[in-house]
């Protein structure tokens, strides 16, 4: 299979990244066509769905060998499933499936057509390797049944957002003995562009806390 694009989000490294798609609805991203597909008219009538599903590699989780079983966090790691039963990026062939909200299309001067979505999970530079529109007729299941994962987590919380996405960046400042000058600056623009792309989603996700505590004092909680 041939790279089509590649994902450009505020995820440099895999730490903090949502579980699924959608989770955080505002986190944007943008998709950049690799030099052979930048011609506008492949995206053409693409402006009109409001989702869409993007094909893609687990880039940072190939393995040589495979496990037929795997832990999936939501079961807390103790248990043990059938890697086909979960959505582990630990798999024969490591491809994801995910489905994001379509914001806007930019053709851009140099970079052609370039995708704004929002809702993705994936990594800075994830590689891409098809964009299908979504279809709410075909698509969508309302009566299925989600096994293990029926229950969607629980919302994300501001604290929760901040340790997730710059602990890291934070465990390795700290240690800033095992880094240069060049790698310490760049883990410091690491975290402070990954708030400022994500200035929405972190608002949400304040106001969110806000309201549910608000809501917690009516009930006098």
């Amino acid at each position: 299979m041939k790279v089509i694009a590649r994902i450009r989000s505020a995820f440099p490294e895999k730490f903090g990244i949502p579980r699924q798609s959608g989770l955080v609805e505002d986190l944007a991203a943008q998709i950049v066509f690799e030099p052979e597909y930048r011609v506008p008219e492949a995206v053409r009538g693409l402006e009109e769905f409001s989702h869409l599903w993007l094909l893609w590699e687990f880039s940072e989780a190939k393995r040589e060998t495979w496990s037929p079983t795997v832990r999936p966090p939501r079961l807390g790691g103790n248990q043990r499933l059938g890697v086909f039963a979960t959505r582990s990026p630990y798999r024969p062939n490591p491809i994801g499936l995910s489905c994001v909200k379509l914001d806007r299309i930019e053709i851009d001067p140099a970079l052609g057509p370039v995708i704004h979505v929002k809702g993705a999970d994936l990594m800075d530079a994830t590689p891409i390797y098809d964009i299908k529109p979504y279809l709410p007729y075909a698509d969508s299941h309302p009566e299925a049944v989600g096994g293990f994962a029926a229950e969607k987590p629980e919302e994300p919380t501001l604290a929760k957002a901040l340790e997730d996405w710059l602990g890291p960046i934070a465990d390795e400042i700290a240690s800033a003995a095992d880094l240069d000058d060049a790698a310490l600056g760049q883990k410091l623009r690491n975290g402070f562009d990954l708030v400022e792309s994500n200035t929405h989603a972190l608002e949400k996700i304040m106001t969110q806390e806000m309201e549910s505590e608000y809501a917690n004092q009516l009930r006098g909680k």
